[in-house]
């Protein structure tokens, strides 16, 4: 049997590399990275397309048997309000059109729990779908498309994949920010810390995508979240240990924050300075973003999530 070649659209990003690095030791797939941004770690399978520019994914997916579907914006209020839909929604279309002219029979697309909203208990995959932002919302939309090119075509394979918020090496994200104001010594809890909110590792992330890839699932809707949801107590008390410092960190009741927050805002918007902090990232912090998977499956997380978080502490700050 031959090797069957594996596309990874948004390959060269954050999750797409560690992905890349995982299924690049296998003998029995052959590998292309497709993205916008040329491949830093792997630039021998690097190739340049846009999936919102139709012809540029054909001329690319050509061959291929599998799609893995990673392309995304970063989560930022500055970009384009269209860019999400143009990425997420007319790239799906793009995508599903070309497979169906190719004859690509599998897809695997990377969602998020964003298309569940705000969430007031541990959500699974029977959870109200309810986005709130352009971004869940673009999700969802992009999900229906590729339900659409499931049912076109005999044979056609479709795996969603929903994370919670990923973290890990290399990331500047939510974490990573977290991270650098607990390690600079200046750094309060807003509420008292008991909410939880669920996390996945960027290493475990991409272990679970090679899974479902070689699964082949006719069709697929799972959450991913690394287990046990910690409160941010213990969130914060892990990245202390990892950082070698005392847990020193002062608790502001959560009313008396956010009126100082407000106050922030309302001079933020006055003198138009934007502040580290508002009320929206405050109000974030302290929810609670439950979510667990229903779905069957025999997958293991290579990375106990206590150690991942460590690892990436020591990754970035030792």
């Amino acid at each position: 049997m031959g090797k069957r070649t594996i596309a990874i659209l948004g390959g060269s990003g954050f999750i797409g590399s560690r992905l890349v690095k995982r299924l690049s030791i296998r003998s029995d797939l052959a590998l292309k990275i497709i993205d916008v941004k040329e491949s830093q770690c792997f630039p021998q399978w690097y190739h340049h397309a846009d999936v919102t520019q139709l012809e540029s994914l054909r001329q690319v997916l050509a061959g291929c048997d599998a799609v893995i579907n990673l392309a995304a914006t970063r989560q930022d209020k500055r970009r384009s309000r269209s860019l999400d839909y143009q990425v997420n929604v007319e790239g799906a279309s793009n995508l599903c059109t070309v497979a169906a002219e190719l004859a690509i029979k599998q897809i695997v697309f990377t969602s998020s729990v964003a298309v569940y909203g705000a969430v007031e208990q541990e959500t699974g995959e029977e959870g109200p779908i309810a986005p709130v932002d352009r971004f869940g919302k673009s999700k969802r939309l992009a999900e229906f498309v590729y339900q659409v090119w499931r049912h076109a075509g005999v044979g056609n394979k479709l795996t969603i994949v929903r994370p919670t918020a990923v973290f890990g090496e290399g990331d500047r994200g939510n974490f990573y920010h977290l991270c650098r104001r607990i390690a600079s010594g200046r750094y309060v809890i807003i509420g008292n810390g008991n909410n939880r909110q669920s996390m996945a590792y960027v290493e475990n992330i991409a272990a679970h995508l090679e899974y479902v890839l070689d699964r082949q699932a006719d069709y697929q809707i799972s959450n991913y979240v690394d287990k046990p949801d910690l409160t941010m107590n213990q969130l914060i008390a892990g990245v202390t240990s990892a950082l070698g410092r005392e847990d020193k960190l002062i608790h502001i009741p959560y009313w008396s924050g956010m009126c100082g927050v407000a106050l922030l805002d309302f001079a933020g918007k006055v003198s138009r300075h934007k502040f580290a902090i508002s009320r929206a990232k405050v109000r974030k912090f302290c929810a609670t973003a439950q979510f667990t998977t229903h779905e069957p499956s025999h997958f293991v997380a290579p990375v106990e999530l206590n150690q991942a978080i460590e690892q990436t502490v020591m990754h970035e700050f030792d």
